[in-house]
C-alpha cells in the first residue's frame, strides 16, 4: 500500500510545495511551511453526486432566472435589533457569517443571546464550542436568562462530528465557536493551520448552502487586528463582522466589512451589562451624555456609519512641548490624517503648532475614519490653541483639503437631521452641501468654503 502523499503548506499565504522550504517564494515568510496530508486520488475521483459534502438539495440543471422563487429566503430575526441592522435586516437562510474580535470582547455572549432568541421563536439551535465545555456555556446562559429554549450545546472540535450533529438535529441556526479550534480527520496538521481552517470553512459552507441553515463562525484575530487564518476564509463566507470596543468602556460596536445581503460599514452599538449585551437604539445620546459645556478643545462631529448618523465628541489638547520634540497622539482617528490636518492649520490658517504637543481623542472609544471628521478635528485643535470654547449648540462636518478648502460630503441631510433631533441649533457644513430647503426645523445651517471661514464661524 502506498503511503499517503504529503505536501508542505505556507501558514501565511497558503502556498503549497512538494518539499519543505525555509522561505516561502510567494509571500516571503520564513519557517512558515507545515507538512499536511494531501487528499487521496480516489476521493478526488469520486462522483460529485455521491460525495459526502456535496450540496444537498442543489439543482443539477440550470434554471431560468424568472423561475427562481425567493419567498423561502426571507430573513430570520435574531431578536436583537442592532444585530439585525448590521446583518442587513436579519439572517439570510443558508448564509455563512464570520464574527471576529479581540479576546473577551463579548463574541460568545452576543451569539448565545441571539441563539436563545432564535431557539424560542423559530426552532432548535446548535451551539458548538471548541473552547468551552457545556457547563461553562450553560453558566453563561444562566446569567443571560436563556431559560428552557430548545438550544443544543456541543463541546466538540472534530469537524465530521459537528456535521453529523447538524444532520441529526436539523437546527434552524448553527454557531461554531471558533473556526480556529476545528480540525478535520482528513488532515494531520494542528487545528488553526491554513489547511484545517480552509477545510472547516468550506465544509460548513457546503452544509449551510445545501441544507439552507444559517451558520455563524467565530474567528480569532491577530495582534494587528486582522482575522487569523487564510485570506480565503473571508472570501468563502457571505458576511464578515468585526466586534470592536475598548476594554475599559462599557459599549461595544459590531461593524460589517463585507455583506453579500446588505450594506457594508453598517454599525450596531451595544452596552455590556451584568446580564449580557444590551442594544443601544440612540448611540448619539450615549456618546454625548458626559460632554462638557464651554470647554475649549471640544467639538461635536456629525458622523455616518453605514446608514446610521451618529454624533460624537472630538476632544483636543494642545500644550507647549517640554522636551523639544513635539508629540502628536491620536485616539479614534488616523494618526497620519492628524499630521495632515496639522500641516493645513499651520499653512492655511496661520496657527503655529510646530513646538506644541497635540493630543486628539474621540470620546467614548469609538473610531471614526471618514473624511467628514476633518472639520471636527480642525475645530477642536483650533479651539484648544486659542482657548476659546465652541458653542455647545453647534455641530459640524466636512472634509478638509490640502489647499485649505472645505469639501462637500455625502448624506449631509441625514447628518443635519440627526443634529436637529439631538437639540443642536446650528450646523457648520461645507457650502457645497447647502441646498434649497436643506434646513431642518430650528437648526441654522452655516456654509463655509475654507478653513479660515470655518474657524471664524465656530470661534467668533
Amino acid at each position: 500500500m502506498k503511503p499517503p502523499k504529503t505536501v508542505f503548506v505556507c501558514q501565511d499565504c497558503g502556498s503549497q510545495s512538494p518539499k519543505w522550504l525555509g522561505r516561502c517564494s510567494d509571500c516571503g515568510a520564513w519557517n512558515s511551511f507545515v507538512e499536511e496530508r494531501a487528499q487521496e486520488a480516489a476521493a478526488q475521483a469520486s462522483a460529485v453526486s455521491s460525495h459526502r459534502y456535496a450540496l444537498a438539495g442543489a439543482s443539477s440543471q440550470a434554471r431560468p432566472y424568472a423561475e427562481i422563487e425567493i419567498e423561502r429566503m426571507l430573513r430570520l430575526s435574531t431578536g436583537i435589533g442592532e444585530f439585525d441592522r448590521v446583518l442587513g435586516g436579519g439572517v439570510v437562510p443558508g448564509s455563512l457569517v464570520l464574527l471576529g474580535g479581540e479576546p473577551g470582547i463579548g463574541k460568545s455572549t452576543l451569539l448565545l443571546q441571539a441563539a436563545a432568541n432564535v431557539a424560542r421563536t423559530i426552532g432548535p439551535v446548535l451551539y458548538s464550542s471548541g473552547e468551552e465545555s457545556e457547563h461553562q456555556i450553560k453558566s453563561r446562559g444562566e446569567r443571560l436568562a436563556v431559560g428552557s429554549a430548545p438550544l443544543y450545546l456541543l463541546a466538540e472540535t472534530c469537524l465530521e462530528r459537528i456535521l453529523e450533529e447538524i444532520a441529526r438535529i436539523r437546527p434552524a441556526l448553527v454557531i461554531v465557536d471558533s473556526v480556529q479550534t476545528i480540525f478535520s480527520l482528513k488532515f494531520q496538521s494542528a487545528p488553526g493551520s491554513i489547511g484545517q481552517v480552509r477545510e472547516a470553512a468550506t465544509q460548513l459552507l457546503f452544509t449551510a448552502k445545501g441544507q439552507n441553515i444559517p451558520t455563524f463562525l467565530v474567528g480569532h484575530v491577530t495582534k494587528d487586528g486582522t482575522l487569523a487564518g487564510p485570506k480565503a476564509l473571508e472570501h468563502v463566507v457571505d458576511t464578515v463582522l468585526y466586534f470592536e470596543g475598548e476594554r475599559h468602556h462599557s459599549h461595544r460596536v459590531v461593524r460589517a466589512v463585507k455583506n453579500r445581503f446588505g450594506a457594508i460599514s453598517e454599525l450596531g452599538v451595544f452596552e455590556m451589562t451584568s446580564t449580557g449585551l444590551r442594544a443601544v437604539p440612540n448611540p448619539s445620546q450615549m456618546f454625548l451624555a458626559e460632554r462638557p459645556t464651554n470647554a475649549p478643545g471640544s467639538a461635536v462631529l456629525c458622523s455616518v456609519e453605514g446608514s446610521r448618523p451618529i454624533l460624537v465628541e472630538v476632544q483636543a489638547l494642545v500644550g507647549t512641548s517640554t522636551y523639544g520634540t513635539a508629540r502628536r497622539m491620536a485616539s479614534g482617528i488616523d494618526q497620519q490624517r492628524l499630521s495632515l490636518l496639522l500641516a493645513v492649520l499651520e499653512k492655511r490658517a496661520g496657527l503655529n503648532l510646530a513646538g506644541d504637543d497635540v493630543f486628539v481623542n474621540v470620546a467614548g472609544g469609538i473610531t471614526v475614519d471618514e473624511p467628514a471628521s476633518d472639520l471636527g478635528v480642525v475645530a477642536a485643535i483650533a479651539s484648544s490653541v486659542r482657548n476659546r470654547p465652541i458653542s455647545a449648540a453647534t455641530a459640524m462636518f466636512g472634509e478638509v483639503g490640502l489647499a485649505g478648502e472645505i469639501r462637500g460630503i455625502g448624506q449631509s441631510a441625514l447628518r443635519i437631521k440627526e443634529a436637529a433631533q439631538m437639540g443642536f441649533g446650528r450646523c457648520v457644513v461645507p457650502e457645497a452641501n447647502i441646498e434649497p430647503g436643506s434646513g431642518c426645523g430650528d437648526c441654522d445651517i452655516v456654509g463655509v468654503r475654507t478653513v479660515g471661514e470655518a474657524l471664524d464661524a465656530l470661534l467668533a
